[in-house]
């Protein structure tokens, strides 16, 4: 392994990477062209807007793929800031950099100089010199915080934009494009349930292995899902055809759009992408050795699972996906919007504020919004058409003077969801601002991200 200095310049082999700093840090990148500039707010992949292509942000962990990036990516940018936004790296643990390649091989670590009054440090990046890639250790200091520097590097950050003098949205807006198609109106019908499926058979063993190691944890056994296993196999035999693991196929299908596609809109839902079992029991052994993906195997929120497998014709390396879900109900969508509001008004109990009451036509609208994101792939509060959330309120039927929207994608529950969102100065001051009296929300399974949440305020 390689031990780098500010300034050392690593080659890359031609395939993704897995970049990581532990500690209490929060992980973001830039990805920008030979210009040093990002080509819109999309390039900008943190804990709120955890991926882009060829990129994928999962806790501490950034995968990145040089070869999957956006047209004229020339250079990512690794960004290392505190997990608590109110301390100064210098009152933390020196930040190192783990680059192993997506086997854990370990190719180099980097740990700088001991930042001082600095809230974000670049750390690397990673740039293109001629056909091959190269990692750079940086370890240069910011001293006015990760907005500065995503504005540096061409990001629009909105910390409190307010388009219209009565309606304010505060909050980061990251328009990504998308086919331009007619919308329907947000709709208040109750959502049906899933099909029934009959239970899949278990001849490896899976099921057996795995509800044993749930038990042991306290977690309720699932079943395996026939059209999770339809759509692990079609993202195995992907993978194995790419010879690379990636959350996307080679046509840009997310493994939660395949979920989707086979039949099964989901409340919840987790995967594992996983190279190197030979047999379900090996694979069985990494997840629970292993904590992120132990984490998952045991989730008791999940009721159904899927495995598939796959051979490399030309490696002959194995790929595995596993998937876990839980089924949307129209109760279960309640119930998650109903925790989301709860979650919400704790935070503003703690603040000394008065909680904020459910309004059927903003939860409306919000919900609308957050089915149109994964409908028309996009990830904005300015949907395709143009039209802005007072417009979607409006047309909802809410009459609300005031109007202001969050939203998030990737989380898997509503404790996550607020998490983030407090963490993050422009949607935390929607959640405490005190004007606000009433709140709806939205949540959809599916797209790029697996999950597009939307909370919408007003008063």
């Amino acid at each position: 392994m390689n031990e780098l200095v500010p300034g050392a310049n690593l080659p890359l082999p031609g395939r993704a990477l897995t970049l990581r700093v532990p500690g209490p840090f929060d992980l973001s990148a830039l990805i920008a062209d030979e210009s040093g500039k990002v080509g819109g707010d999309a390039d900008f992949v943190f804990y709120n807007q955890p991926t882009a292509p060829g990129a994928r942000l999962q806790g501490d962990t950034l995968t990145v793929d040089p070869a999957r990036l956006r047209t004229g990516a020339a250079r990512v940018t690794v960004v290392v800031s505190p997990a608590d936004p109110g301390t100064s790296l210098g009152r933390l643990p020196a930040p190192t950099l783990h680059v192993a390649d997506t086997a854990g091989r370990s190719l180099a670590r980097f740990t700088p100089p001991r930042p001082q009054q600095e809230t974000v440090l670049l750390l690397a990046e990673l740039y293109r010199r001629g056909t091959g890639w190269k990692l750079r250790a940086l370890g240069q200091g910011y001293a006015d915080g990760l907005a500065g520097i995503a504005r540096d590097f061409g990001v629009d950050v909105m910390e409190e934009a307010e388009p219209a003098p009565s309606r304010p949205v505060s909050a980061p807006s990251r328009p990504v494009s998308a086919p331009s198609r007619p919308v329907s109106a947000p709709s208040t019908r109750p959502l049906p349930h899933p099909a029934p499926a009959s239970p899949a058979s278990d001849p490896t063993g899976f099921l057996t292995l795995v509800n044993s190691a749930r038990a042991d944890a306290g977690s309720p056994p699932v079943s395996l899902d026939p059209r999770l296993v339809s759509a692990a196999q079609a993202h195995a035999s992907d993978l194995a055809a790419a010879g690379r693991l990636s959350a996307e196929g080679r046509d840009g299908t997310s493994v939660y759009q395949r979920v989707l596609r086979a039949g099964y809109p989901y409340l919840t839902v987790g995967e594992h992408l996983v190279s190197g079992p030979r047999t379900p029991a090996e694979f069985v052994d990494y997840c629970l050795r292993t904590e992120q993906p132990r984490q998952t195997l045991l989730e008791r929120d999940f009721t159904h699972a899927g495995l598939a497998q796959a051979a490399d014709p030309r490696s002959g390396d194995v790929y595995w996906t596993a998937l876990w879900a839980r089924p949307l109900t129209a109760d279960g969508l309640a119930g998650t919007a109903e925790e989301v509001v709860r979650l919400t008004n704790a935070e503003r109990a703690r603040a000394g504020l008065r909680a904020l009451a459910a309004d059927p036509l903003l939860g409306a609208a919000a919900q609308g919004h957050s089915s149109d994101m994964v409908a028309r792939a996009f990830y904005s509060h300015t949907s395709p058409d143009g039209s802005q959330p007072w417009d979607r309120a409006a047309a909802a039927g809410a009459r609300r003077r005031t109007i202001g929207e969050n939203i998030a994608c990737g989380q898997r529950s509503p404790a996550e969801v607020v998490e983030g969102w407090m963490n993050s100065p422009g949607h935390r001051a929607n959640i405490l601002k005190a004007d606000f009296t009433h709140i709806g929300i939205g949540f959809a399974g599916g797209g790029q991200m697996g999950t597009y949440w939307t909370q919408l305020f007003g008063a």
